[in-house]
């Protein structure tokens, strides 16, 4: 006998998706009463702590990237953990290691002592600053949300969310992320230049009385989880689907003689960067007040899901194409 799947309860579903956009909107004002000017960047970091996923933020030093995060994780009621990436910081200085203690005289034993990577929300400072040994102690816990040490596994605690930066300038003394560690971030996010209006008001905020500590909105982490499994419950149709696969495909060379905006990439993006554009596109769906995914959304967040996921090739460079560039290029030709 074939078990039947239940099916979604539409109404109530969009009851609750009708509570989540009212508390998205209300987290999003109380971010940008703290970070001035950086919407777009705001609006990504909250999108990805309720889709479970991870986000690379790259800005010159200086524009409000760890104070985001610590607000962030005050809002939430969320623990926090910050790592400053440097050339000689170790894998167990991020997930942990064994210590000998002793309980009686001549009576050793190994006990495990936690790394900061156990928390809620990650903050990795300049992470392209570790040695490629580092920086892959973080793929099992992006990936798996899971580290093992010494033959044994410690589960992360849930959410666990880690936000990286970088710092596109400085090359000297840094280390380009690997391919598969670029692939594991949901969203790469660009922090710009604050205008000269947003420097004013930085300067009003900081320079002044100190703000009072943010309290916070959620009182449990159970409600991100839950709000994080409602999302996926958002129907996308095939149409869509299909759409979100071309335009996938459309960032891979075809081998041909191409005058598309292919011919500037030398690997295309991988499948969970269709995987990111879908989680993305059913947030941005939500909040706009519909239970279906529309072609539309899956524009809107392709640049963040998948600029990341973009190797371009020596004619790129050569020629100063960006990511984005090509990504709005592929935009434009899939239909």
């Amino acid at each position: 006998m074939t078990a039947t799947a239940t099916p979604l309860d539409e109404k109530a579903i969009e009851a609750q998706l009708a509570d989540f956009r009212n508390a998205f909107t209300q987290m999003q004002a109380r971010l940008q009463e703290t970070i001035v000017g950086q919407d777009s960047v705001v609006r990504g970091v909250l999108s990805a702590v309720f889709l479970q996923g991870h986000v690379l933020l790259e800005g010159v030093p200086g524009l409000g990237k760890t104070l985001l995060v610590t607000t962030l994780g005050e809002m939430l009621g969320l623990q926090t953990n910050r790592i400053q990436f440097t050339p000689d910081l170790m894998p167990a200085d991020i997930i942990g290691t064994r210590v000998i203690q002793q309980e009686t005289p001549g009576n050793l034993r190994f006990e495990f002592e936690r790394g900061p990577v156990f928390t809620h929300v990650l903050l990795a400072d300049e992470i392209n600053r570790a040695t490629p040994k580092t920086q892959s102690a973080l793929l099992e816990a992006m990936q798996e949300h899971r580290v093992t040490v010494a033959g044994t596994t410690y589960t992360l605690t849930d959410p666990f969310v880690v936000l990286a930066t970088q710092n596109p300038l400085e090359s000297e003394g840094t280390y380009p992320l690997p391919e598969a560690q670029m692939d594991r971030f949901l969203f790469k996010l660009l922090v710009r230049f604050p205008t000269q209006l947003e420097l004013v008001e930085i300067m009003k905020r900081t320079t002044g009385a100190p703000a009072p500590k943010t309290r916070p909105l959620i009182d449990t982490p159970d409600k991100i989880l839950n709000w994080s499994r409602l999302l996926r419950q958002i129907p996308v149709g095939s149409p869509v689907m299909d759409y979100a696969a071309r335009l996938l495909l459309a960032t891979h060379p075809t081998g041909k003689d191409d005058s598309g905006p292919s011919r500037h990439i030398r690997c295309g993006a991988s499948p969970r960067g269709m995987q990111a554009m879908i989680l993305a596109a059913k947030l941005r769906a939500a909040l706009a007040g519909r239970f279906s995914v529309a072609r539309e959304d899956i524009k809107d967040v392709a640049k963040q899901c998948l600029r990341h996921r973009l190797l371009l090739n020596f004619e790129a460079e050569a020629d100063g194409v960006k990511a984005d560039e090509i990504i709005e290029a592929v935009i434009q030709r899939v239909v």
